[in-house]
């Protein structure tokens, strides 16, 4: 074995019992075992061993957990306003935000693999406890943010099956309570858990299919829409959330975390790779189905409304009536199709939502508490200003959409501060060891992150130009986004590592000077 290799082996134990000394995502005895499977004697321990579908099926899962967030209440309200204002000229845009999407989760994976430590916990060790904390917060805010999208959208699937019986606030706490029920599977073994986000994935894939199919998009049009950019003054809004709705802040710290759900030999760098290959192919697939359960909603309002009065009207709320009204009752009314596909996207996407919460409070603060009170401690946090919106905003559905237009306004503000750490850590080889990405991917990384921030940066002075009135209010909005400018700058400036030349010539000068 080279020297090299010998370093990088023993580099990778020294992580392993650093890793070992403190609290982990996963205990072992919660760990999807891997290590034995499909071993051979004499192998070599710094190439990968060849593909096994039976290991393949071993890693499948926590690609499929992240692939949530792809397809949550808020991403599905993007899908249908696109289609309904744009039509299917939007189509390419949703292919290219996918592969953005997939780009930065790879890498998410790579730096939870390669580190047996998740974003959080590398960020509580990598900045300062006032930046630390800063973090945080972020974190935070966009995981309630998002979690009052995803809680509502249940809330309203919710509300339409029981025919408006129940009403906003009580699918609230129905979605809460479920949120529980569902994570006591994880005392069963993390495979029952990622069986029930499978159930709800294939549930989603027949509702919305079961749609595309009653409405019959054009398929030309279809295929001409993902062949062929498109953009106009009339969309630029609609482009914007597509792109914004792609990285959500929390599923980038959830993916470095849900990797760790396998007991991977980080003694062997070949067995390192191997895991690297076996969830890019999983991730890979996932977002694949992600894409198209989106393409199926986007198509079917692009058939349905494109180019009518009501299509700058439609949102979560009232896309089933206007479903309804349009194509009748059927076999089974497409009302209810709707509201089972987006009460499945609800119900997962809380889950994965409180799962999040779970790493991101444990790795910033470092917290010792046993599941079910972290679980207690992120639901409380997001389920009672939810409650408030619902009660406030339940008789009102263009209030609603407004409020969600800020919610995608404020977790598009959070992402710098996931998107930037993370691609601050992947190339530094003191973290990453040999599993560090190369130059080309790391350009390749920093302009579509730059292209991201700028697109949401977009929208929140859309946003705010809108809102802003008054002196005062404007002074303190201008106040904050200098802060919030300056705390990205920090962040960047903190990250790069400048060559060996630049740091022996800026000692030099200091020396003579």
């Amino acid at each position: 074995m080279p020297p090299h290799d010998d370093e990088q082996q023993q580099l990778l134990a020294n992580r392993l019992l650093d890793s070992n000394e403190e609290e982990t995502a996963y205990d072992y005895s919660d760990k999807v075992h891997i290590i034995g499977v499909d071993e051979h004697d004499g192998e070599d321990f710094t190439e990968a061993p060849p593909f096994s579908w039976k290991k393949l099926w071993l890693f499948t899962g926590p690609g499929f957990l992240m692939s949530i967030a792809f397809l949550d209440p808020g991403n599905l309200e993007g899908d249908l306003q696109a289609g309904a204002i744009a039509g299917y000229s939007l189509l390419w845009l949703l292919f290219w935000a996918t592969a953005i999407g997939l780009l930065v989760q790879l890498l998410s994976a790579r730096l939870g693999v390669a580190t047996s430590r998740h974003l959080a916990e590398l960020c509580r060790d990598e900045y300062p406890t006032w930046a630390r904390l800063l973090l945080w917060i972020m974190a935070e805010l966009a995981l309630i943010g998002a979690d009052i999208q995803e809680v509502i959208g249940s809330a309203i699937a919710i509300k339409i099956l029981s025919r408006g019986f129940l009403p906003l606030w009580s699918g609230v706490v129905i979605t809460a309570l479920d949120c529980f029920i569902f994570l006591f599977l994880e005392n069963y073994g993390v495979r029952k858990l990622e069986a029930l986000f499978a159930v709800l994935i294939a549930v989603m894939a027949v509702s919305f299919a079961w749609m595309f199919g009653e409405t019959k998009p054009n398929g030309v049009e279809l295929l001409v829409g993902i062949v062929v950019p498109k953009l106009s003054s009339k969309t630029i809004k609609q482009a914007v959330g597509i792109v914004g709705c792609v990285i959500m802040p929390h599923n980038v710290f959830l993916h470095s975390a849900l990797v760790q759900s396998r007991e991977i030999d980080h003694h062997r760098v070949g067995r390192v790779r191997e895991a690297l290959k076996y969830y890019s192919i999983e991730s890979t697939a996932a977002l694949t189905i992600s894409f198209i359960i989106n393409l199926f909603v986007t198509t079917v309002f692009a058939k349905s409304f494109y180019g009518s009065e009501i299509a700058n009207s439609i949102g979560l709320e009232n896309a089933g009536q206007y479903l309804q009204e349009k194509y009748g009752g059927g076999v089974f009314p497409i009302l209810y199709i709707w509201a089972i596909g987006l009460l499945a996207a609800g119900q997962s996407s809380t889950i994965t939502g409180t799962y999040a919460g779970q790493f991101i409070m444990g790795g910033f603060l470092h917290m010792r508490l046993k599941k079910w009170q972290r679980a207690l401690i992120t639901r409380s946090c997001a389920i009672i200003p939810t409650l408030i919106v619902a009660l406030a905003f339940d008789t009102s559905e263009k209030l609603l959409d407004v409020l969600n237009e800020w919610l995608n306004v404020l977790q598009s503000v959070q992402i710098p501060f996931a998107l930037i750490p993370l691609l601050c850590l992947v190339p530094k080889e003191e973290i990453m060891g040999v599993f560090k990405i190369g130059s080309t991917l790391k350009v390749i990384s920093w302009l579509v992150a730059a292209l991201v921030i700028m697109i949401n940066g977009y929208l929140l002075m859309d946003s705010l130009s809108s809102a802003v009135s008054g002196v005062l209010f404007a002074s303190v909005v201008f106040a904050f986004t200098g802060g919030y400018v300056a705390f990205i700058v920090y962040l960047i400036l903190r990250g790069i590592t400048f060559p060996d030349w630049f740091v022996k010539n800026k000692s030099i000068t200091s020396i003579e000077n």
